[in-house]
């Protein structure tokens, strides 16, 4: 029995508890997983391939240059001496540097970052996880990549949060960011089409990306682009849309701002219909708060459209269950104990008991935070699964407690 129930796609933006903007994860997208560390060793570069010149020399020379550097270097391992010269040098994790911080408006930011060896060209649309330092420990977000195919990434974060607050407040030119490879689905068709993307706050940056990539090459690209945010001062990228708009005739530009104008209603066809006419005829995709991603699949459901329309969630659908119980919550390692509700994720019960846990997005999608069950049973938020085998590996990210349970934590 597999108690990681299916995964469901989450967005970057507002937000899971503490999940962070940027939409991060399309929901008909399988995960991948890409391992982003490797064990220490002298022929692996920091995606885990073996460089070419070393996989042609004899392996007993390879062996004694590794040992010999470890002579030279001790008592440091080389592999950090040579981190001492180049701070993305890591045989282990793949690291990239900040480039330039861009304040897009009073509580965003864009990170520029140049990454190191091992990490793959990520394609318009997609997401990364970006793992950050904090009080002594590394806490990983997921957040789209902003930047056109070709270029070095960058991603745009709304102080919400704790770790996209600290992005957005502290993060300097020269900094350090753990990187781990882009992922998402939420893809460019392949072949020419009529677009539609509906997008609101922070849900506008992997639209960005596409924007980026496909117009400079496409001039005739037939693409509306429906944005919703509070005031013109709240807007992510605003000057460079009007540029855009103005220079691509093809691209038609609709800013919905909705402190005066209230959000767009997709409850029914009425205001897309003013809005798009023509819009049952376009591959549309939506990125924004769930409310809107759940009147979207419906709408595009009722007319018959469910494979036009591409959806970027900020968080996973959760199911409430109200008759649920809880539990008292044992983590064997840290010895400690807190009572949980039972709708409430384990890794929010461990964390508010200052118990420390692996955690990436938050969201059901990496599994950064698998730990072993020891005893009990838990209930996945995102399925209703329950699990009770003894040693399987949960996500604590949404799994709660169904009565007594001891982790390996």
């Amino acid at each position: 029995m597999t108690c990681l129930g299916p995964v469901r796609r989450g967005v970057s933006g507002e937000h899971a508890p503490d999940a962070d903007p940027g939409c991060a994860q399309g929901t008909k997208s399988p995960v991948r997983f890409t391992p982003s560390s490797e064990e220490c060793d002298p022929d692996v570069l920091d995606n885990g391939s073996v460089t070419p010149s070393a996989s042609q020399q004899p392996a007993r020379f390879r062996r004694a240059a590794w040992r010999a550097a470890e002579v030279f270097t001790s008592p440091v391992p080389p592999q950090e001496f040579a981190r001492l010269f180049n701070p993305l040098v890591s045989s282990r994790q793949l690291r990239g540097v900040v480039t330039a911080v861009r304040h897009e408006t009073p509580n965003s930011a864009t990170i520029e970052f140049k990454p190191g060896g091992g990490w793959d060209p990520h394609k318009a649309g997609q997401y990364a996880r970006i793992g950050v330092e904090i009080d002594g420990a590394r806490n990983w977000r997921s957040y789209s990549l902003a930047t056109a195919e070709g270029h070095d990434p960058a991603i745009t974060v709304t102080a919400v949060g704790r770790v996209s607050t600290h992005l957005v407040r502290t993060t300097k030119r020269g900094d350090v960011l753990f990187l781990a490879p882009p992922q998402g689905d939420f893809l460019l068709p392949s072949g020419p089409r009529p677009l539609l993307m509906l997008t609101a706050g922070s849900g506008l940056t992997p639209v960005m990306s596409m924007l980026r990539t496909l117009l400079p090459k496409r001039h005739d690209a037939d693409v509306v682009v429906v944005h919703s945010s509070r005031t013109p001062d709240e807007t992510l990228f605003l000057d460079e849309l009007k540029r855009m708009n103005d220079e691509h005739h093809s691209l038609t530009l609709v800013h919905r701002f909705t402190a005066h104008e209230g959000r767009l209603d997709l409850a029914t066809t009425h205001e897309l219909d003013e809005l798009c006419p023509d819009w049952r005829s376009r591959k549309t995709f939506v990125c924004g708060p769930q409310a809107m991603l759940d009147d979207a699949e419906k709408l595009w459901h009722t007319e018959e459209l469910p494979h036009e329309l591409t959806v970027e969630r900020f968080m996973p659908t959760l199911f409430a269950d109200p008759n649920a119980r809880g539990g008292l919550v044992t983590f064997e390692k840290s010895d400690k104990e807190a009572t949980a509700e039972g709708n409430t994720s384990l890794l929010e019960v461990g964390e508010d008991a200052g118990v420390l846990l692996p955690s990436g997005c938050r969201m059901g999608i990496c599994r950064t935070c698998l730990t072993p069950l020891v005893s009990g049973t838990v209930r996945n938020l995102a399925s209703g699964e329950l699990c009770s085998d003894e040693g399987e590996l949960i996500q604590t990210c949404i799994s709660a407690a169904v009565g007594p349970v001891h982790l390996d934590a």
